[in-house]
């Protein structure tokens, strides 16, 4: 589709999507053995990737998942098959992430710890917390290793503006003393925490209000950050509000006004569905028109990182409920149930479905390798 990867570390997800890299298939001793034993697990490296191995398939089964899911390809783990951007975020509460940056930094450019967010305190006055959670240790080592690898990504930790008032936005939108403050503060702040710039999310806060001041406030910032070689990436809402043909919050006036400032845009092309309207998480035809209507000339999609969901959605048909569930739970739930994985080729996903025995019926859509 030619757009910039965004992988996202946010969940132990990141384990199950990644590690399916394993071998193929049990010889037939060891699949008599298995027969008398719960569902095995492969922990062994191997040395093919998924595709020699044959497991980006539409026919996809419980029990190959099952077995494949806990190893990876050794042999291409420092081999890169993209050559955008591909962006990575990490979460505090998730350790696993930090290991996943660090094994296979190479297949990333961008790194965004969860960490930090910046309050308003009073006129011309911000303060930034999270630094708390900033692992030195880690930036140290993944720097090294991406100096070994000849390959150098970028640590860009996500700021949340938190705990903002409408008021406070409406303060700072009309100082520019204001504006030159905060983005003062956030140059110092990357300067004297050896970060590479930010990844600011900020967008969703004020739904369709004030566009065209947050715009001139990113801008500014995007002008602070360059003079001092830091990189700003900007999260924003999907193009095409998800379930209608509408404009999402984030257009193509305000993609036009920012392409040029922006490094690169964060598109949130995920969370499709609600337990209310279930289904799947991410349908193709939606991620694609979020992508073309804010750059239908193709002039800037090196900067459009596409989001990718390492989580799924498990929804019961009683009540109307939903939630996210994660990769230990998602292989928990096909060792149980042992589904049937059906392909939908219009949305592009796999989904299952599972009755408990007092729950009813339910239904998962989670990301697969073919998806």
């Amino acid at each position: 589709m030619g757009k910039n990867i965004m992988r996202l570390l946010c969940t132990s997800v990141s384990l199950t999507v990644i590690c399916w890299l394993a071998e193929g298939t049990l010889s037939k001793t060891d699949a008599k053995k298995g027969a008398t034993k719960k569902m095995e697990e492969k922990t062994l490296h191997s040395d093919k990737n998924v595709q020699d191995r044959g497991l980006v398939v539409v026919d996809l089964k419980a029990k190959d998942i099952i077995l494949e899911h806990r190893s990876y390809c050794s042999k291409k783990m420092r081999e890169r098959h993209f050559s955008g951007d591909v962006l990575g975020y990490i979460t505090p509460w998730n350790s696993h992430g930090y290991d996943i940056a660090k094994i296979f930094g190479n297949k990333f450019t961008l790194i965004s710890p969860v960490w930090l967010q910046v309050k308003r305190r009073g006129k011309e006055r911000f303060q930034f917390t999270g630094l708390h959670d900033a692992d030195k240790g880690w930036m140290k080592v993944v720097r090294k290793n991406s100096k070994n690898i000849k390959i150098v990504y970028l640590i860009v930790p996500r700021i949340l503006f938190d705990g903002w008032t409408y008021q406070d936005f409406e303060s700072v939108f009309g100082s520019e003393d204001e504006i030159e403050e905060l983005s003062e503060s956030m140059v110092l702040l990357a300067k004297n925490e050896n970060f590479d710039g930010f990844v600011v999310e900020v967008w969703s806060q004020l739904g369709n209000q004030k566009q065209r001041e947050l715009v001139h406030l990113l801008l500014h910032l995007s002008e602070a950050l360059h003079e001092a070689h830091l990189k700003l990436i900007l999260v924003i809402p999907p193009a095409v509000a998800a379930g209608t043909n509408q404009p999402g919050m984030f257009t193509k006036k305000e993609f036009d006004q920012l392409a040029s400032a922006i490094d690169s845009f964060s598109l949130m092309t995920y969370d499709y569905s609600t337990p209310q309207r279930p289904g799947p998480n991410s349908p193709l035809p939606w991620v694609r028109a979020c992508v073309q209507v804010l750059d239908p000339d193709s002039k800037w999609r090196n900067k459009i990182l596409l989001g990718l969901n390492f989580y799924g959605m498990d929804y019961s048909a009683l009540g109307a409920t939903g939630e996210p569930i994660l990769g230990s739970r998602y292989i928990e739930t096909l060792k149980e149930h042992k589904p049937k994985i059906v392909w939908d080729e219009q949305i592009a996903e796999h989904y299952f479905e599972y009755k408990k025995n007092k729950g009813g019926k339910h239904a998962v859509f989670y990301p697969t390798l073919k998806k």
